[in-house]
């Protein structure tokens, strides 16, 4: 069993790129583990290392060193190679995979990594890109998106960061026209966003689908109407804690493999966090699989699985 980490130092607040080496020699050394460490020099980077490692067919434990967006380039990296497992070594500003765990910090604790229960999780086909996560498209996509540059702002962390992204997206406007196709069904009218659950939380903490399992085979999918300025705060204290049933007048929930969104224009897309434009995106269930490994005694299921369409 071959270790490898792949540190992001660009992750988080600062770069704890020799703090991260420091204590995984220690580890590994104690332990006589064979491992190896790879620091991303650029975007694009950790995904390149994860599936160079994870395409020599060895037996390989993969470390995203960073946060969601590091995740989510090693898992795209390695999505589909069965020798291959991932997980994250949290330092990100969000970490918003992992409190899908009933003890997420246990994920910033190299030690508790050593001894690990796996998973396989479903992954997101959006267009050409693999996500692990939640992928949304409109207004949730521009505010997402948008976060991290807010977040480098003193005093504007986790919520607040979203928050301030919030009412600058707002004020630039809120619904656009898409006609969205899914379960047979095409839909033709102003939108707020879309939301692609297959993970629970993003945004800092933003909970939409608390029933969503990444292992289901399905995604679950929100699909928000065209608003009003005065209705998008009462509408986010809602959303945020996955209370949309009590918005069934503006929002629907579907269960699908798959989706097309189709915009009149180039459209912002949120992937895990990250930004990609189209005009016509699609969605579906990955044929891809990851393999997740994760702290021994954690849990993620909420309920059994609920079965496929």
């Amino acid at each position: 069993m071959k270790h490898l980490f792949i540190i992001n130092p660009a992750a988080g607040s600062r770069d704890r790129t020799k703090e991260y080496s420091v204590i995984i020699h220690d580890i590994c050394t104690a332990r006589d583990l064979d491992y190896r460490i790879e620091v991303s020099a650029a975007p694009g980077e950790c995904a390149r290392i994860a599936r160079e490692a994870a395409q020599t067919g060895e037996e390989v434990r993969i470390y995203a060193c960073g946060g969601d967006g590091t995740l989510n380039e090693v898992a795209s990296g390695a999505a589909g190679c069965p020798n291959a497992s991932v997980t994250v070594l949290s330092s990100g500003s969000g970490n918003d995979f992992v409190k899908l765990f009933n003890e997420p910090k246990a994920f910033f604790d190299l030690e508790r990594l050593m001894d690990v229960e796996e998973a396989q999780f479903d992954l997101i086909r959006c267009n050409d890109d693999i996500a692990l996560n939640i992928c949304s498209v409109g207004l949730d996509a521009r505010i997402g998106t948008d976060v991290a540059s807010y977040k480098r702002i003193p005093l504007l962390q986790g919520f607040r960061a979203y928050a301030a992204s919030t009412v600058v997206n707002v004020i630039r406007g809120i619904a656009e026209h898409y006609v969205v196709e899914v379960n047979g069904e095409t839909i033709d009218g102003e939108h707020t966003f879309v939301c692609v659950c297959n993970g629970r939380f993003y945004g800092g903490g933003f909970n939409p689908v608390p029933e969503a399992d990444p292992a289901d085979g399905l995604l679950d999918v929100l699909l928000v109407k065209k608003v009003s300025r005065l209705q998008v705060p009462a509408i986010i204290g809602k959303y945020k804690n996955g209370r949309y049933r009590e918005l069934s007048d503006l929002v629907r929930h579907l269960r699908t493999r798959e989706l097309t969104v189709r915009c009149d224009r180039e459209t912002p897309i949120n992937l895990d966090g990250e930004l990609r434009m189209a005009q016509v995106v699609k969605f579906s269930l990955a044929e891809e699989k990851l393999r997740f490994f994760y702290p021994r005694g954690l849990t993620w299921r909420l309920k059994e699985p609920t079965g496929v369409l």
